[in-house]
């Protein structure tokens, strides 16, 4: 009895192997339904792989085209107006002309960059860890690739962010000439907090503080005029 019992379990488990070995095989040679056929007409919403089993490559546009995509969004346009709007209170100040050469550091995608040029500079520079091509370039702002006093004016609204505060604050009053300013926005603070921030510019005193909005955040924006450096 139980012999064939066994042989019945064999012969049992024999069929539903043989049954799951030819529904494998079917799988894999069957095209699955959600893919489209290579004749299908191209639709508005299947520039991307319309399925998983696409393999067309995707539709990239131009780095000029996403670029003027990027820049014509709201999005865009509120931040570049932000920090117009920003920079607009320092050429009224007299603290920048259309000649002043600045530089923005930890510059992200290029706002500040666009910015100053849209108020009549023409000559500035963007650096960020990553660069954002045409606008900002790679470099490390704790370590710039630039000559002493090659600027009159730096900018970043990224000091609380850097890794080495002290070091980011060294190389911007490096690169800013004898009577040049730097400039840093923060988040909103008082006067012990603008005091230990004015400790990281060995070289430079402070001779503006403003209560500012920026990109939709209140911040404190401090000016540096930068001094003989300590011989």
């Amino acid at each position: 009895m139980e012999r064939n019992v066994e042989k019945m379990l064999k012969r049992v488990s024999v069929v539903f192997l043989s049954i799951g070995t030819v529904l494998m095989v079917i799988m894999i040679l069957q095209t699955p339904k959600t893919c489209i056929s290579p004749e299908a007409p191209l639709k508005p919403h299947t520039h991307f792989p319309r399925s998983t089993c696409d393999s067309s490559p995707r539709q990239h546009l131009p780095l000029p085209k996403k670029n003027a995509r990027i820049w014509s969004s709201g999005a865009w346009k509120s931040r570049l107006y932000s920090f117009s709007t920003y920079f607009l209170r320092f050429r009224d100040l007299g603290f920048i002309q259309n000649h002043t050469k600045a530089l923005c550091l930890s510059a992200g995608a290029g706002h500040a960059l666009m910015a100053l040029s849209q108020i009549g500079l023409s000559d500035v520079t963007a650096v960020e860890l990553v660069d954002s091509i045409p606008l900002v370039k790679r470099a490390d702002p704790h370590n710039l690739p630039f000559f002493d006093g090659v600027f009159d004016f730096a900018f970043t609204a990224h000091l609380a962010e850097a890794l080495f505060p002290w070091q980011f604050v060294e190389e911007m009053e490096r690169t800013v000439r004898r009577g040049g300013f730097c400039v840093v926005a923060v988040d909103e603070c008082g006067g012990d907090d603008v005091r230990d921030i004015a400790r990281l510019f060995h070289n430079s005193k402070v001779v503006d503080v403003a209560n500012v909005t920026l990109e939709g955040s209140k911040k404190t924006s401090i000016l540096f005029k930068v001094q003989d450096s300590p011989t």
